[in-house]
């Protein structure tokens, strides 16, 4: 059986121009989605993937109508082939129940594998300039001049709880401690902002 999927991005566009290319495609069933390309909910695909069995096909009109992103599209795929189902793209020659379609889609598996590679590469590579300028990664810290001259006097008075500072003051906690101790002694990552050498001091 030939099972039809189709979606579009809001209420506004039209599933014509899917409907009957899929149902010319001989679909049998036609299951659709009215939701953007990133989202993770889809009842529509969710029911045409439940409805498969061994020896059925996926069919969509463009490839982008089933996947969030080329990986997200092979590990789909990968999961109809190891059930049995193919996938037919009705607009990009896409047909893995026919050895060439099953090589052209293991040569989209390898791109969506580089791709992995190279945001893991970039990734890395962010965080390890972002060591190297002092930074541990996450959100840049917004520790100012005025901020660290008030956050030392409110550590300096032992009623104020760190928490409660670093909520005034708009940072983390952690921010907070990598400038002032818990006694409010400035670190050395406050002399910058302090204009002069400061040593640095270990929170009691």
């Amino acid at each position: 059986m030939l099972i039809g999927y189709m979606r579009v991005s809001t209420g506004e566009q039209s599933l014509d121009l899917q409907r009957d290319a899929l149902e010319c495609a001989g679909c049998e069933r036609v299951y659709e989605d009215v939701c953007s390309g990133r989202a993770t909910e889809r009842p529509g695909l969710a029911q045409a993937l439940e409805v498969a069995r061994s020896g059925d096909a996926l069919a969509v009109w463009k490839l982008d109508r089933i996947g969030r992103s080329l990986p997200h599209v092979v590990g789909l795929v990968g999961d109809l082939q190891k059930r049995g189902v193919g996938l037919k793209v009705l607009t990009g020659d896409v047909d893995t129940t026919t050895a060439t379609g099953r090589l052209v889609f293991g040569i989209f598996a390898t791109l969506a594998e580089f791709e992995r590679d190279l945001i893991h590469e970039r990734t890395m590579a962010g965080l390890a300039a972002a060591r190297a300028r002092g930074r541990a990664g996450g959100r840049p810290r917004v520790m100012t001049k005025q901020k660290l001259k008030a956050a030392m006097a409110m550590m300096a008075d032992r009623d104020n709880a760190a928490r409660d500072v670093a909520k005034q003051l708009g940072v983390s906690v952690s921010t907070l401690y990598a400038y002032v101790d818990a006694k409010g002694q400035p670190r050395e990552l406050a002399a910058p902002l302090l204009g002069k050498r400061t040593k640095s001091t270990r929170a009691v």
